[in-house]
């Protein structure tokens, strides 16, 4: 369906698989990943048939970024592992539909760390998440995609 260039699915196809096959030492490098790729963007305007139900789901998505981060935050700080997956699965999915490609790989690794019970170690990438959050919802705005939008939120401190 949506294209991120990370996969979901295993080289043995367990659907149950998140990440790499196992015993593979590739590694998603967010930093080399593009912050916004328009043609991932794209792809989302073709699939829904409208471009302005493309750019509404974009805005609700820069709209909602600072809520979906402090859900994610406070449910790291707690341990709660249920809803710190509830909302990162939310988070990776909607960002690589809107083309917040870097986004949606740093969501994956924090998913990694979830699904592994490493949910105390993920304070550094929930670092980086923020930061490439704003960047992306900033880089949104900037785009035709929201150009006509409202400036951007108040970064996350």
């Amino acid at each position: 369906m949506f294209s991120s260039d990370f996969s979901e699915v295993d080289e043995r196809g367990d659907s149950d698989h998140i990440g790499p096959a196992e015993g593979s030492t590739w590694k998603p490098d967010a930093d080399r990943r593009p912050i916004l790729d328009l043609a991932e963007f794209q792809l989302l305007e073709d699939q829904v048939g409208d471009p302005g139900i493309a750019r509404k789901f974009a805005s609700d998505f820069a709209r909602l970024w600072r809520v979906r981060y402090e859900s994610l935050a406070t449910a790291v700080e707690h341990g709660d592992e249920a809803a710190a997956l509830d909302t990162i699965l939310s988070l990776r999915t909607s960002s690589a539909m809107v083309g917040g490609v870097r986004l949606s790989v740093l969501a994956a690794l924090l998913e990694e760390h979830i699904l592994n019970g490493e949910l105390r170690n993920a304070q550094p990438l929930l670092d980086e998440i923020a930061e490439c959050g704003q960047r992306t919802v900033k880089e949104l705005r900037k785009s035709y995609v929201l150009r006509n939008e409202s400036p951007e939120p108040d970064p996350i401190s």
